[in-house]
């Protein structure tokens, strides 16, 4: 009998080869518990960043991503809106490769986080796709920041001059003037390509921005990635990859991309929601630690790339809840990027906009890319704010005698032409050059710098 059998199985070895399976076999898991936005299934052995489709013969099937696991159980959050799960769905995984459409055909477009169109004008028609997923480029492999990038406002071009490559962070409350601030930045600046990502927005502003901030000028060249605040978590994320995905691929082209992410705190926040469902402690005022490892691992794909030929100069606007710069995100934000822009609510109530707090802004690469002579203007500018600013409450009572202190009565004297200065229309577009030599006529009305595409640059950088 031993040998019989045995020989049948050599026989059967003989067959197996050059007999295939006409179905593969599909593995699938259950569905045995829901908790918050957290569905824990068993019976499937998969990675995190796995995606599983919840079978629902009743309802719409719902797609969810692995986020974690204990023990023999998988924790998936959802990517779309959830109704009608119950006990004992199956759960099969998906043989999903993460790629996404791109091309020029995206320009002018609204698409959400998944890449779908939004704006009911068809399908994308892009004939290329790139993965999701990207290394990262070696930090010395990186161009340095050397040339300036213009962004339309004399405050910013001039006090707070962004390089080509650089990050950098919008701080502001609600109701201070931020997405106006975006929306003039995208109109008039000299990049190529911009992207704009509208992360946990309200469904009413994002059609505002697009509609009436945006418009038809600043959308013709831009690609929007929206995801308001009734997404799910995973969308809301993901739309802030993607993006930044987007921007790489443009800048991967040569171009010269200004990335606009409105915002950081709520692609912090929807973590901060995944990682709580899954069981991760809070640990600074409820955020857990895996916040603040996302946080750079977003931030740091913007810059320069390794040829110098293409750039993502990036502004990720961050809301200061109560306008307290503290917040755990703020904080952490304000650590890792080249300098950050602030809001002063009481210049928005006083009607001064854009309301950039030039005392307590700060751009970190400026001394690198501008002239000696830019800086020093710059400097002295905001020397004789800051002078009046301190002496204001004794000015504003006339408890300030004139000759008390030099510096003072310059300031008083310097200071409607420096409120001008840092003012500016809704469409007023001033480009660099310009700011340039205007600061300059501010602070020595009779000497002026040479307006020229040059002008504030740096001997290397001429």
């Amino acid at each position: 009998m031993v040998f019989q059998r045995k020989s049948f199985l050599d026989r059967l070895a003989v067959y197996q080869h050059s007999t295939p399976l006409l179905t593969t076999p599909q593995i699938s898991g259950q569905l045995v518990r829901v908790v918050g936005m957290t569905l824990e299934v068993v019976g499937l052995e998969l990675s995190i960043g796995s995606r599983c489709l919840v079978i629902n013969k009743n309802q719409a099937s719902v797609e969810a991503e692995v986020v974690g696991f204990a023990e023999n159980r998988l924790f998936l959050m959802p990517i779309n809106k959830v109704t009608g799960l119950r006990p004992g769905l199956q759960v099969v995984p998906l043989d999903h490769e993460d790629v996404i459409p791109v091309g020029d055909q995206m320009l002018g477009r609204v698409i959400d986080g998944a890449g779908r169109p939004l704006d009911s004008l068809g399908p994308l028609g892009c004939e290329t796709s790139i993965s999701m997923q990207v290394n990262p480029i070696n930090p010395l492999d990186r161009k340095p920041i050397y040339r300036p990038m213009d962004v339309g406002i004399r405050a910013i071009n001039s006090m707070l001059t962004v390089g080509r490559g650089q990050r950098l962070g919008l701080f502001a409350g609600s109701g201070v003037g931020k997405s106006v601030l975006l929306g003039m930045m995208t109109k008039f600046t000299e990049a190529d390509i911009v992207i704009v990502g509208l992360i946990g927005e309200r469904g009413r502003e994002v059609k505002e921005f697009i509609e009436q901030v945006l418009d038809k000028e600043g959308l013709s060249r831009s690609i929007v990635v929206a995801s308001p605040a009734d997404d799910e978590p995973l969308m809301r994320m993901r739309a802030a990859m993607l993006s930044t995905r987007l921007a790489e691929h443009f800048r991967d082209k040569g171009k010269h991309v200004l990335l606009l992410m409105d915002s950081l705190t709520r692609y912090a926040q929807a973590q901060r929601e995944i990682a709580l469902s899954i069981g991760e402690p809070p640990a600074t005022k409820g955020y857990p630690p895996s916040v603040f490892a996302k946080i750079p691992q977003l931030v740091e794909r913007a810059g320069n790339d390794a040829d110098g030929d293409g750039s993502i100069t990036a502004f990720y606007t961050v809301l200061t809840e109560g306008d307290d710069l503290q917040d755990p995100v703020a904080d952490a934000a304000r650590a890792i990027l080249d300098g950050h822009i602030v809001l002063s609510r009481d210049l928005a109530d006083e009607g001064h906009y854009p309301a950039i707090n030039i005392e307590g802004s700060i751009s970190r690469v400026m001394p690198n890319i501008v002239s000696e002579e830019h800086l020093a203007s710059a400097q002295r500018l905001r020397k004789m704010y800051s002078r009046y600013q301190q002496s204001r409450d004794l000015i504003s009572v006339g408890a300030y005698v004139p000759g008390s202190d030099n510096e003072t009565d310059v300031a008083i004297e310097k200071n409607p032409a420096i409120r001008e200065f840092l003012t500016q229309g809704l469409k007023e577009a001033i480009n660099f050059s310009t700011s340039v030599s205007q600061l300059q006529h501010v602070i020595s009305p009779n000497q002026e710098l040479p307006l020229d595409d040059n002008a504030g640059l740096p001997s290397v950088a001429k």
